[in-house]
């Protein structure tokens, strides 16, 4: 028999949440040092690089290149959201295929932040759907950052 779920919302802070995790084809810290500057946020940690970890027993020595790639990092968001990533290298049995099956759903509190982020997200990107007043009530829209990541914008506020 499972534990019931706590719907507590102050024990839920402390016990459990989603976060979304990228991966990259060489280039998160890139992206991450976008996002941060986005949404004026701190990293949650340093971003950790796969030549931080301990040499794994029988194996050569982990090349510059690979050594130098982030294994992990975190950057909060919007409302307690956690974006992480890291770097997908082949050379390690990755195998990276972005498409359109996720999208990042942003509810920003303003109409003018949602115009800021969409803007600042949308730079060097493509706009899939501008922002606009939709048929549910919400200014809405959706584009993909230079990246690749898609995002969509649904905002309530009047």
């Amino acid at each position: 028999m499972s534990a019931p779920l706590n719907l507590n919302p102050v024990l839920s802070l402390i016990m459990a949440r989603v976060t979304t995790y990228l991966n990259f084809a060489g280039n998160t810290e890139e992206a991450f040092l976008f996002y941060q500057s986005v949404f004026k946020t701190e990293f949650a940690g340093p971003i950790m690089r796969f030549g931080d970890g301990p040499p794994q027993p029988g194996q050569p020595p982990m090349p510059a290149d690979q050594a130098k790639m982030v294994m992990h990092v975190a950057l909060p968001i919007l409302g307690g959201h956690v974006l992480m990533g890291t770097d997908a290298p082949e050379s390690m049995g990755f195998k990276l295929n972005q498409g359109n099956n996720v999208h990042l759903n942003l509810e920003p509190d303003t109409r003018a932040e949602t115009d800021c982020l969409f803007a600042a997200l949308g730079a060097g990107g493509k706009v899939e759907s501008p922002l606009a007043e939709m048929f549910w009530g919400a200014y809405w829209g959706s584009l993909a950052d230079r990246f690749g990541v898609q995002w969509m914008f649904n905002c309530t506020a009047k």
